[in-house]
């Protein structure tokens, strides 16, 4: 996994001091270690979160780190426990928790050889909170904007790199909300409505899955409200753009059936409707 090796090529730094302090240190035991938080020394606390790690007991290691940036503010060991802080957390499925860790590290050490990581853990704490297409879709909008934050600031990151991936996974997520709210409206004879919704999948996520279908249903929608011109559009720009599709299909035989498309061939009067139309 990215985010896993990444952080471990990030924090080699403190893997190696925590190795060095596990051997030396005395440790309280392992059962009460998560709820001790009295006043100890970073190398103590270093050596205490690490055994959570290894015991994947993300929630407290976190908790561990954050002792770290709470006691000793001022160490170089704070800003770096902001980030494994950060890290536990993502882990943990504490998404709300990592993106507050990332972004305090962010604002308070702008300049940082490890901000493009802290964006990256930010952003992608909130990708994977993306939820079902049914749902409300603000986490994905959130998520959307700070991977292309991510990829703007840092485009020659291996995090810019995995980001533009789930930017296309997060734009089509969004046209298949569009699509799912669209269909609704078709199906309930509102379809003004419906269009507005595959117009918006058609103007801001064209380069998605979704655009066919979106295509065909605006073809449909059209016909509906007696809109022929829009409607032998929209079938035209599918026809050009899909040909083999069985969306353009189902849209061609729309218009055949309404006597609205010649019986010729088909690839025929796409060239000739794509013509007219640009």
């Amino acid at each position: 996994m990215l985010l896993k090796r990444l952080t471990v090529q990030s924090i080699a730094v403190a893997a190696a001091m925590a190795s060095c302090i596990l051997a030396l240190s005395a440790c309280a035991d392992d059962d009460q270690m998560a709820a001790q938080y009295v006043e100890r020394p970073i190398e103590q606390i270093y050596a205490d979160a690490w055994k959570l790690i290894d015991r994947e007991d993300w929630l407290n290691a976190g908790r561990q780190f954050d002792e770290v940036e709470r006691q000793h503010p001022y160490s170089v060991w704070a800003r770096r426990a902001m980030l494994m802080s950060a890290f536990c957390y993502y882990e943990g499925n504490r998404y709300q928790d990592a993106i507050d860790a990332a972004a305090r590290f962010i604002q308070l050490h702008p300049g940082n050889k490890d901000v493009p990581y802290a964006y990256y853990l930010k952003a992608v704490s909130l990708y994977e909170q993306i939820g079902d297409v049914n749902r409300d879709q603000g986490k994905t909008e959130e998520a959307l904007t700070a991977l292309q934050d991510l990829i703007q600031r840092f485009p020659d990151t291996e995090y810019a790199r995995d980001a533009r991936l789930k930017v296309d996974l997060t734009r089509d997520h969004l046209a298949g909300r569009e699509m799912t709210i669209g269909r609704f409206y078709l199906r309930q004879g509102d379809y003004l409505a419906a269009i507005n919704r595959f117009r918006t999948v058609i103007d801001k996520y064209q380069t998605t899955s979704h655009a066919p279908e979106a295509l065909e249903r605006l073809t449909e929608a059209y016909l509906s409200l007696g809109v022929v011109k829009e409607a032998q559009t929209s079938a035209a720009v599918l026809g050009f753009n899909y040909p083999g599709s069985d969306w353009y299909m189902n849209a061609y035989d729309l218009l055949t059936n309404k006597n609205l498309a010649p019986s010729e061939d088909k690839q025929s009067w796409i060239s000739k409707a794509y013509r007219a139309v640009f």
